[in-house]
């Protein structure tokens, strides 16, 4: 499997961001305890990092009427217009996660259903990313596969890269960029199998 597939994602979630949107709102929301147990995590008015935020919903949406200031970033220009017009009061901006370098730093973040369409590489990259965003004590959550390999799924007819390292490589990875982890579920059945990681920074 060639990486190709994994350079499409972009494209692949802007041909088909309406689409997206509809499946995402309409579907059952079958992670929102993950998403819950997060915010408790936190205090009402906290800036939150949401990477790969697509249109807002359920998610970015759940965390501001939970008193939460979102930032979100997602490299589609029609999934953060959604997001724009529907809550305009928060910050969105079209960039790639993997190369983001905001000022701010925030007392959470989140990589949900969207950390595992990076590459092996680009993963590994992401926890620099995720210490430099963390403001001291903050709580990283995301979601990944239960074990290393890549694989191709399929939306709305195109093929839909996905990738995920081991557990004991994401846990080497947490340690050294500064996280401590708080817990892990392996393909929980009560939020779809995703596999989860919720995770504090030592900074």
């Amino acid at each position: 499997m060639t990486h190709h597939h994994a350079e499409q994602i972009p494209q692949i979630y802007e041909r088909h961001a309406l689409a997206w949107d509809t499946d995402r709102s309409r579907g059952t929301w079958n992670d929102r305890s993950w998403h819950d147990r997060f915010i408790a995590c936190l205090t009402k008015g906290a800036r939150v990092l949401d990477l790969g935020c697509g249109s807002g919903m359920p998610v970015a949406f759940h965390l501001l009427q939970q008193g939460l200031h979102v930032t979100g970033v997602d490299t589609s220009p029609t999934l953060i217009a959604l997001c724009r017009q529907r809550m305009p009061e928060h910050e969105w901006i079209v960039a790639e996660m993997q190369t983001l370098a905001l000022p701010q730093r925030f007392a959470g973040l989140l990589s949900w259903d969207s950390f595992f369409h990076l590459t092996p590489d680009h993963q590994r990259a992401m926890f620099a990313v995720f210490a430099a965003h963390a403001a001291p004590g903050a709580f990283l959550l995301f979601n990944t596969g239960s074990g290393q390999g890549e694989s191709l799924g399929n939306y709305q007819g195109e093929p839909l890269y996905h990738a995920s390292l081991d557990p004991e490589t994401y846990q080497q990875l947490l340690d050294q960029s500064g996280f401590a982890l708080v817990t892990h579920t392996v393909e929980d059945p009560m939020a779809g199998g995703r596999t989860v990681w919720l995770a504090q920074y030592r900074g």
